[in-house]
Order: C-alpha cells, then structure tokens, then sequence
C-alpha cells in the first residue's frame, strides 16, 4: 500500500514539475526548440479567421499571425511554421495562452480583466458591439430596445456594453454570434449582439438580406490586437513590430500591405470598411509606437 502510494505521489510530482517547466519556457525558446509558432483561432469569425470554401484556414488575423511569423523566424534566422488551433470562445482561449499552450490568440478585445493575466500587442483594426436586426424593426435606439430579446454571448464586453445603453433588456445567452444570428432568423430573438465586423461577414455566410446591422446605442469600440503570455518581452517586441511595419506600410501604400488589408477590411473587402479611416487608424498606430526604420527584407 506504502508503494502504491508513494508511487501515486511520485506521478503526480513529475506531472506538476513538468507542467511546471512547459510554463518557465518562454514563447521565443519553444519556438526555437519546436520551430513551430502556435497560434489559436476561433474558425467562424468571418473576416478574421473562418475555413473557406476550399477546406482552407484564412482571414486577416491568419494573416497578421502570418506576418508575425515572419518577424519572429527573420528574428531567429530559421523557418517559423504557423501552427493554428482551433478555440472556441475566450474562456477557451485565455487559459492556454496563460499556461503556454498557445503562444498567441488574434482577433481579441483589450479588457483590464483579461490584462490581469495576458499581454496585449498593438491593435491592428477597431471595431464596436452593434446590433443585427430585421429591416423592419422599431429598435433605433436605448429606449426602443426595452423589453426586447437580445441573442448574446454572456461574459463578456458585448453584454457589458449593451446593458450599458439598456439595462431593460431580455438576454437570450448564445454559445455564438453565430447561434444567435440563427435564432433571429427564427425570430426567437428581436437582435444580435456582437462585434459588428464578424456580424457583417457572417451575416454574408449566412444569407440575411433581410436584416440590417445598426450601431449599439452605448456607442462601444475597440482596438481588435492579439494576446500573448506576460513575461514574453521578446516576443511581445516582435509581434508588435510586425504591426507596425504592416501600418507603416498601408500608410506608405505599399501594394503587398494594402492588399493584406484591403482584401479583408477594405472599401472592397470581404467586410468593407471605409479606406481614409483605415488610414488614420494605422497612422496613428505608428505615430504612436517607434517606426520601423528598414526594408522588409532587412537589408
């Protein structure tokens, strides 16, 4: 019994000092020991990261990982594979960054409460909690949406920012924005929640010609960047500089920099965002971080 034990114990301290030690290792040394950069992705937030109709992992923050990649194997002189994960919501999400399961996740809202336990890189996109409604409906502002049935995704900054502006509503929770926007068109809800550029594009996927997106009435936004391990400053170092040399570079007009933005985000993108507020997003972005003095190629 006394070695039965002892041996349980044993097991159980390997366990502990192992899981230990996978935590010690910083971003930058797994990289180097696995050549792999792991990121995770939740795959149905159209334009961020979906899987398109030919089976493929894409959106614009597979391809700011991508370039992230780059940066960090131009760093360390060898090829960086993109390793992508799927992740089903925050909760998911922030607890394998934190314990080094993953090395960075995209597509994330800065809140104080999550920066109590991860670090965030600079943004590469804004975005704000809108409403999807039916073209018909009567909601066009705080007291109209009284009483109304609300599709969101609870705990988190979208169901904050709503009962901000109304905190007579009936929340219908959702595993997904885009269980909810199924839910409307049942019209077992009166509006959908959510960040209004993966409600553009999933409402897209999801052919809803009948409905209309409409600001929330509290008027939230958001920088959209990426969340990373704390105690990683080189890594953190590189993904931001990544960033910024991609801002740098759609300010300038580069053709291989607009054409990563503009394809998911631009006036032409999958969700069409206005190009002159592109531009003085990412302008800002660099006037407010030290710029990025040398060709991509580093020569």
């Amino acid at each position: 019994m006394l070695k039965q034990l002892s041996a349980t114990f044993i097991g159980l301290l390997l366990a502990t000092v192992g899981a230990q030690a996978a935590i010690a290792e910083t971003v930058m040394e797994k990289i180097i020991r696995t050549g792999n950069l792991t990121i995770g992705a939740n795959l149905d937030t159209v334009p961020f990261s979906y899987i398109n109709e030919n089976n493929e992992v894409v959106g614009y923050s597979i391809d700011i990982a991508d370039r992230i990649r780059e940066e960090v194997g131009k760093e360390l002189g060898r090829e960086v594979v993109l390793q992508i994960v799927e992740v089903q919501d925050m909760k998911d999400a922030l607890p394998k960054v934190k314990n080094g399961e993953l090395d960075i996740v995209c597509n994330t809202a800065f809140t104080w409460e999550r920066d109590r336990y991860v670090d965030f890189t600079a943004s590469y996109a804004v975005a704000g909690v809108q409403l999807l409604v039916p073209n018909d409906t009567p909601i066009n502002s705080p007291e109209t949406l009284m009483g109304r049935r609300v599709a969101l995704v609870p705990n988190t900054i979208v169901e904050d920012a709503v009962k901000i502006a109304q905190a007579d509503i009936e929340v219908v929770p959702v595993t997904s924005v885009r269980a909810g926007m199924e839910a409307l068109k049942k019209g077992t809800v009166d509006a959908v929640a959510a960040d209004g550029i993966q409600l553009a594009g999933l409402r897209q996927v999801l052919d809803m010609p009948d409905t209309k997106i409409i600001p929330q009435p509290a008027q939230i936004r958001y920088g959209v960047g990426c969340m990373v391990r704390e105690g990683n400053p080189s890594f953190l170092r590189l993904a931001n500089r990544a960033l910024v040399r991609l801002a740098e570079g759609y300010v300038q007009g580069d053709p291989e920099d607009v054409a990563i933005v503009d394809k998911w985000i631009g006036t032409e993108g999958i969700v069409p965002v206005d190009n002159d507020n592109l531009r003085q997003f990412f302008n800002y972005l660099v006037i407010t971080h030290e710029q990025v003095m040398e060709p991509k190629n580093g020569q």
